[in-house]
């Protein structure tokens, strides 16, 4: 057995199994997104064994993606799991044969309740097609099993029509990156989207603050003390007017004078770069990045009165997860 050889046929078969149902799309496809579109109920994805893993994903795919689905189990549903259905929902049966018990056995309800039925099948003239509102074809010529048994092709056209529904569907419903990140606020995505500066800015005691009749020594002592390699000098009112970094103690030690005792004003750089609070952290990373001619790590945060309420560090960008 030439194993390569073997598994390369494989992905050939399923991606041919995948070409081939692109000129197969019509109407019906058109018909089934605007049925869910115009629905006030949820889809209702049901199929069993191979076909109801195919489901799964699928019904799990529409909701991360503004669609709102549920997976219903055929046979869970014949011992009462059919009561989650509702007449405005729409069902979503996969079965490459069209003919699988479990799902046959609930079409009696699903039609007294009064859903409607989208079908993703194999076999256009099995029980499950005819009793379908629409049918969407997953045909295949074969399996990618030698044996010609075990779901692969199948499965992955199936799939692979899921996928184009719910992408379809998400263009529909306009669905934007932030209430994407909003169903994923665990992943990296739902960090750079949902978190601001305020969730991320050190504070209160943490922010490094001195008064503008300082000296660098107050600043030095006052950056030490907070561990950010930098501190806001406010005037009276507590409203921003400069920033002192460790880059410019450090060359303040290559003048070789007692800068130290200088004014902080004098080493300070005026009017820095700030971001509001309220603002995403992902646009504080943005900023920090694309600073000119070199990359900063440290932003002041300001409020609307051009306080200084905060400062937040790249680390804490990084610590985060916003990159």
């Amino acid at each position: 057995m030439d194993i390569l050889e073997e598994a390369k046929d494989v992905l050939q078969q399923e991606a041919k199994g995948i070409e081939k149902l692109i000129p197969t799309l019509d109407q019906n496809f058109v018909n089934a997104v605007r049925m869910i579109m115009d629905s006030t109920g949820r889809v209702i994805v049901t199929g069993m064994g191979k076909s109801g893993h195919i489901a799964r994903k699928v019904s799990a795919t529409l909701s991360s993606t503004g669609t709102p689905s549920v997976f219903l189990h055929p046979a869970e549903a014949i011992h009462g799991d059919l009561g989650m259905v509702t007449a405005d929902d729409i069902i979503l049966a996969f079965s490459n044969s069209g003919e699988t018990m479990e799902i046959l056995n609930i079409l009696p309800s699903i039609k007294r309740i009064g859903a409607r039925i989208i079908s993703v099948v194999g076999n256009h003239n099995s029980t499950l097609a005819k009793n379908s509102d629409i049918i969407l074809d997953a045909s295949v010529e074969k399996e990618a099993c030698p044996l010609g048994l075990a779901p692969t092709t199948s499965t992955t056209v199936a799939l692979a029509l899921g996928d184009a529904l719910a992408v379809v569907l998400l263009s529909g419903h306009h669905f934007t990156k932030k209430q994407f990140a909003i169903f994923h606020p665990g992943g990296a995505l739902g960090r750079r989207l949902l978190l601001t500066v305020e969730n991320v800015m050190h504070k209160g005691k943490e922010n490094p603050v001195v008064s503008e009749d300082s000296t660098v020594q107050d600043a030095l002592f006052m950056m030490t003390e907070k561990g950010l390699g930098a501190v806001s000098v406010v005037d009276e009112e507590g409203r921003l007017i400069g920033l002192v970094t460790d880059g410019d103690v450090r060359r303040g030690l290559e003048t070789g004078s007692n800068f130290l005792q200088w004014p902080v004003d004098a080493m300070m750089t005026k009017s820095p770069r700030v971001i509001d609070s309220d603002k995403l952290a992902a646009e504080a990373l943005h900023i920090m990045e694309k600073n000119q001619p070199r990359p900063i790590t440290v932003l002041p945060v300001v409020d609307k009165d051009q306080k200084a309420v905060g400062m937040i560090h790249l680390t804490d960008l990084l610590r985060q997860g916003v990159v």
